[in-house]
């Protein structure tokens, strides 16, 4: 049995996979309707925020709104606090391609999820924003699994490796 954070990664990606196949056609990457989502859903996020929370370089998020704009889907509009920075708003021109994306998860959700319980689907949400909650906190180490720093051996001497005669442990690189 794979580990839970595999299985969950693996369901992610295959939910992905299926929203792109049911979205063909309708003009947008994955890069550009995660965009899209994640602006309809918090607006006025700027674009280091937005580039954070999907794990994308900021450059590469800068290209995706660039075209976003140029098709007029995204709008840019200068942070009133930071005159370096940008808040990024959905267009109304972008609305009716987003209604589309939404059927489209709508209809993925429905296909993904026929069969399964509401009540087990309900346990597994709360499960899982608990798990998101868990992994924003510092991790705090347990002396178990803490690996050794960049000077300190690896394996412990046995008491004839710390004899005058044997070479001196050389550190491992961590």
């Amino acid at each position: 049995m794979e580990t839970l954070p595999f299985e969950i990664g693996e369901t992610a990606h295959a939910l992905r996979k299926a929203f792109d196949r049911l979205a063909v056609g309708l003009g947008v990457t994955r890069a550009q309707w995660k965009v899209l989502f994640k602006l309809t859903r918090k607006p006025g996020l700027r674009q280091v925020e937005l580039a954070d929370m999907l794990d994308l370089e900021p450059i590469t998020l800068c290209r995706i709104v660039d075209r976003l704009e140029e098709a007029g889907l995204v709008q840019r509009m200068r942070d009133p606090e930071d005159r370096r920075a940008w808040r990024l708003h959905v267009t109304e021109q972008a609305q009716p391609l987003i209604e589309k994306l939404q059927a489209v998860g709508a209809q993925l959700v429905e296909q993904a999820f026929a069969g399964i319980d509401p009540n087990e689907l309900e346990t597994t949400r709360r499960v899982l924003a608990q798990a998101r909650e868990n992994a924003a906190r510092p991790i705090k180490m347990s002396p178990r699994h803490a690996k050794p720093t960049r000077n300190e051996p690896i394996v412990e001497k046995s008491d004839r490796e710390s004899s005058p005669k044997s070479s001196p442990t050389v550190p491992l690189a961590g």
